[in-house]
């Protein structure tokens, strides 16, 4: 005679019953099919560029890409890896190349080159694995203020500034193509057309183009033929392969690029059709996943 628990029996009583694993996230192909991670790892080992679209706050999406970074590793030749990150600005570059180097302290590092809110738990490890394996960082976002007064004036903003400042972004005059999906989802978050906006939608969107540029400009600057760059960036700036995808085009259209983005969705077994195509892999986590603030 087989005999059950009284919680498996109280489970058919009350016709509840669990369906299967509980995943921490799951991997999807731009097309949506289920994805393996060594399978993805195999594909961004031969690119030039791996843009890593986070969200910001998500805890599992930076414990992911401390493990793409450390597979990276394993997977290149010495001097083959170079991490980027949208979370330094070009003007503290000096500073992140000296803590890259191990010439600058914890303490002095954090105090002068205006970390993140959330450095110490999302960052940081990253940061120090790149230190004690001698990767090269690159801090590839442009100057606050400039994508500041490009957002109150718009780009002719920035006509007339000096040489060294210049040198802190993409080359100027700056193109927009605002007919990119991201800009004109940020134009219609603002009510209307970007380009007959007037100041509002129109100079946000260059405040953003601005970032974008500068991000692609100092990615193709700073690798060497034969290196992978490890780039993280908001997904919104390399989602539907626009934003820095696009500066890149202009910039090095010969450059092989793969793109992933995290986003959340309520079930994982499935991407949700909407989510298709918005990037080279999808890594989708649970909606009730821990954030990081």
């Amino acid at each position: 005679m087989r005999f059950i628990s009284l919680a498996s029996l109280f489970l058919l009583l009350s016709g509840f019953t669990f369906t299967g694993d509980r995943p921490a996230y799951r991997l999807f192909s731009a097309g949506g099919q289920l994805a393996d991670y060594d399978q993805m790892m195999q594909e961004l080992v031969q690119a030039d560029v791996v843009l890593f679209g986070e969200q910001h706050n998500d805890a599992i999406a930076h414990w992911l890409e401390l493990q793409v970074a450390k597979d990276l590793l394993k997977l290149k030749k010495p001097g083959q890896l170079v991490l980027g990150m949208e979370m330094f600005e070009r003007d503290v570059q000096p500073l992140v190349a000296q803590y890259a180097a191990g010439t600058l302290v914890d303490t002095a590092f954090e105090r002068q080159a205006r970390p993140w809110p959330n450095y110490a738990t999302d960052y940081r490890p990253l940061m120090l694995l790149a230190r004690e394996n001698h990767v090269p960082i690159v801090g590839t976002n442009a100057p606050r203020p400039f994508a500041k007064v490009v957002a109150q004036r718009s780009l002719t903003a920035l006509d007339k500034i000096p040489a060294t400042d210049r040198a802190l972004l993409a080359p100027l005059p700056l193109k927009v193509d605002y007919d990119l999906p991201g800009y004109k989802n940020m134009a219609a978050m603002f009510g209307g057309d970007s380009k007959a906006h007037g100041g509002g939608a129109q100079n946000i969107i260059q405040a953003q183009a601005l970032k974008d540029a500068t991000m692609a400009h100092f990615i193709q600057a700073s690798r060497q033929p034969g290196q992978t760059m490890l780039h993280l960036n908001g997904s919104y700036h390399s989602d539907n392969h626009d934003g820095i995808v696009a500066f890149l085009r202009q910039y090095a259209p010969k450059l092989r690029v793969k793109t992933i983005s995290v986003v959340t969705q309520e079930q994982l077994q499935t991407l949700d059709k909407e989510l298709a195509n918005v990037a080279d892999f999808v890594v989708v986590v649970p909606a009730d996943a821990g954030k990081t603030y």
